[in-house]
């Protein structure tokens, strides 16, 4: 039997169990209303992201040093040619917001999916095979707890150049520590279940037990890990922009477009307010999603 091949014919109750449980686990999450606004607020980020440049065709990049510091259109002094404003170059803020969606979206489900694969991997390893590899692993989560986090990605960034693809892997190798604890604890108890131990006795290698009959049921858990993380990858660029040492200049970046305006914030507030809002709106309707996915997931410990 290869790792691709079917279960064994003794596990299909188990199995048929497990995808119950699953589609009772999907259920509620579609109608746990913070599934819902969460998945909402995303799904509008998303839209906006890949739409949004497309009918809003302003360049982000063009200067426009006499049309500088424009105020929104909402105020008396605005124009609808700028609905945002302009910033202290001229640059239009509204088709900077959303280009700045998709590096914020894209810095935030890259940094997770590495983070992912290096957390699940290191977890199932160390929660189905134990002993010295269990140690080892654990060792390494210490000394990677023990490491100083925002200054170690800012040392990595400004040695290894800023630019998105770098930001994305800089974050992603030093945020995996919650897939790990997460799937470590989960392995450790499927490992003991009378199923897993008859696809042992059955001859089942160690690789088709982990792809067959703990992974599927680590998935729920590692997609609520992923929204979270995804919203801590967001924060994470936004405040490594704002000190300089993430995505460089003149990409637009929501914490770039903040620090650029933290000089004039009290005599133009939109600079600052408007990427700080639309921060604030993506992360919390992320976090809102995977605290509704937690809660379908693991009903158990919901408060």
């Amino acid at each position: 039997m290869t790792m691709m091949d079917p279960p064994p014919a003794a596990e299909a109750v188990a199995i048929a169990s497990a995808q119950a449980r699953r589609r009772k686990a999907w259920e509620r999450a579609w109608h746990n209303p913070s599934v819902r606004i969460g998945g909402g607020i995303v799904l509008l980020w998303l839209i906006a992201a890949v739409i949004g440049p497309w009918l809003w065709t302003a360049d982000p990049y063009a200067q426009h040093l006499m049309e500088r510091m424009l105020p929104p259109a909402w105020d008396l002094r605005g124009s609808l040619a700028h609905p945002f404003g302009t910033d202290h170059l001229g640059r239009d803020v509204l088709s900077r917001l959303l280009h700045g969606a998709r590096i914020s979206l894209s810095i935030g489900f890259g940094a997770a999916l590495v983070g992912a694969l290096i957390g699940v991997t290191l977890g199932t390893c160390a929660g189905f095979f134990g002993g010295r590899v269990d140690q080892g692993v654990m060792f390494l989560l210490t000394c990677k707890l023990a490491l100083p986090g925002l200054l170690l990605s800012m040392t990595l960034i400004y040695f290894l150049k800023p630019s998105v693809l770098t930001v994305i892997g800089v974050i992603g190798v030093l945020h995996w520590t919650l897939y790990l604890i997460v799937t470590r604890t989960s392995t450790m108890q499927i490992r003991g279940l009378d199923y897993v131990r008859a696809s042992m006795v059955a001859g089942a290698s160690p690789r088709q037990v982990i792809a067959w009959d703990i992974l599927p049921n680590l998935a729920g858990s590692i997609l609520v890990v992923f929204t979270l993380e995804v919203a801590v990858s967001i924060l994470s660029e936004a405040s490594l922009s704002f000190l300089g040492v993430g995505v460089p200049s003149p990409t637009p970046s929501w914490g770039l477009m903040i620090a650029e305006g933290k000089s004039s914030m009290f005599l133009r507030p939109w600079l600052v307010a408007l990427p700080g809002l639309a921060l604030f709106f993506l992360v919390i309707g992320v976090n809102m999603l995977g605290d509704g996915l937690r809660d379908a997931v693991q009903p158990q410990v919901k408060d």
